[in-house]
């Protein structure tokens, strides 16, 4: 039976009878409420949230407008080469100060009143400040330094570029730990050029697209064309490890290394295994080993919003934007290495119809996070049951877990309030 203590604070506990798991009370997934406290204790709090890639504002005045949870952000490279991050509100009465995605600019300005920021965030003009002709103008002890842009914390690892609201939480290496930070820097070993976006509308709450990305049971039952053609399946090579406070997750596999035999007999009971199929166009699936580990598939998600992947020769990262407890957007940014030749890039972009809003495996991630919000919305007080893989959060040398989930749910416990009993 469940238990809803200071909802409006976000704060659930549940009852279960259940000896081991995670039950999730699917209100978490459709009130307002933890909505609302997760853009106060998550998004602004102590976590480091994705917000560019440093190839996306290269030059000096190059500017990116994207979102922390719902918050408006500007990206800024300065003319020392310096990168920042400030609220995109005008300090003087809220307008939206950059309406462009992207850029170059010699500074910021809102059109409203036309109050001028350095690419720091600091304020540097306003028009009438003195009034005219002794009339009007500003109080006599207004002082531009006092009414800039809100100035956020910034931290970049290997091109990855990070903010946060908060002056406690820890240096972002130490936030994402060992583990975390070895597998970014595998990927992100070189400097990359960015290849192109796509943005992908979802009708289902973020939580659940995150539970999604750590949960490598999923994938080889609902992506049908990863399983038929071998690019993924629980059979083979892979682990799904975490961060030691549980609230990243590095998923990987090795395709090629399962058998058939072992393949026949572990999905001897599933209706949608079949390995007869062939493509009229291969080259979809033809590329290069790139990483001397083997390693082909890796996930890495990244508490609260980025995922950072790759599948075969596709690079990508993938910003989580929420817009409402029953809607997000995610951010596909696909890239490369900076010294890629053609070919490289011409397979990069074959393969990336592998992924996105029309690709032939992610839309299906879309689909599965819509049928579920559609389904939890009319039953706020059922819970569902996370226990494949033994119940905990805990590290797995195979790829039958939803260990990285339970990690994911302890952390929003934590932060925003959600309490369910984990044995």
């Amino acid at each position: 039976m469940l238990n809803v203590k200071d909802t409006a604070a976000g704060k659930v506990s549940t009852d279960t009878e259940e000896p081991v798991g995670c039950r999730i009370p699917y209100s978490v997934f459709t009130d307002d409420a933890f909505y609302k406290a997760e853009q106060e204790h998550l998004f602004r709090g102590p976590t480091w949230n994705f917000v560019a890639l440093e190839a996306e504002v290269p030059n000096p005045g190059d500017f990116k407008s994207t979102f922390i949870g719902d918050t408006p952000v500007v990206v800024t490279r300065d003319k020392d080469q310096s990168l920042h991050v400030v609220v995109n509100r005008c300090a003087h009465r809220g307008a939206t100060v950059c309406r462009a995605r992207q850029g170059n600019v010699p500074h910021l300005e809102c059109v409203y009143h036309q109050w001028a920021y350095e690419l720091n965030g600091d304020l540097m003009g306003v028009p009438f400040r003195r009034g005219i002709k002794g009339k009007g103008g500003m109080p006599a002890d207004f002082d531009l330094k006092q009414h800039g842009l809100v100035k956020l914390r910034v931290e970049a690892l290997n091109g990855l570029v990070f903010a946060t609201f908060s002056q406690e939480v820890e240096p972002l290496t130490d936030y994402l730990g060992p583990l975390i930070t070895k597998h970014v820097e595998r990927i992100m070993c070189r400097p990359i050029k960015i290849l192109g976006n796509q943005r992908q509308f979802i009708h289902g709450n973020w939580k659940l697209y995150a539970e999604n990305t750590r949960d490598p049971y999923h994938a080889s039952l609902l992506h049908l064309f990863h399983n038929t053609f071998g690019l993924y399946r629980s059979t083979q090579t892979g682990e799904c490890l975490m961060d030691e406070s549980k609230r990243h997750s590095f998923l990987y596999s090795k395709a090629g290394s399962n058998d058939a035999a072992r393949d026949s007999e572990v999905y001897q009971d599933s209706r949608s295994f079949d390995t007869s199929f062939s493509l009229q166009d291969p080259s979809l699936l033809a590329g290069r080993s790139e990483f001397p580990d083997g390693i082909t598939l890796v996930i890495l998600a990244l508490y609260p919003n980025l995922i950072l992947q790759q599948i075969s020769n596709t690079l990508a990262v993938r910003q989580i934007v929420t817009h409402g407890p029953n809607s997000f957007e995610l951010v596909w940014t696909q890239f490369g290495y900076a010294d890629d030749d053609a070919e490289m890039d011409a397979i990069r972009l074959k393969q990336s119809n592998l992924i996105g809003p029309a690709g032939m495996i992610s839309m299906e991630d879309g689909e599965a996070v819509e049928i579920v919000q559609q389904a939890v919305s009319s039953d706020r007080k059922a819970r569902s049951y996370i226990a494949m893989g033994g119940g905990g959060a805990d590290d797995a040398d195979h790829l039958v877990t939803e260990g990285a989930i339970i990690g994911f749910w302890q952390n929003y416990r934590e932060m925003v309030g959600i309490e369910e009993r984990v044995s």
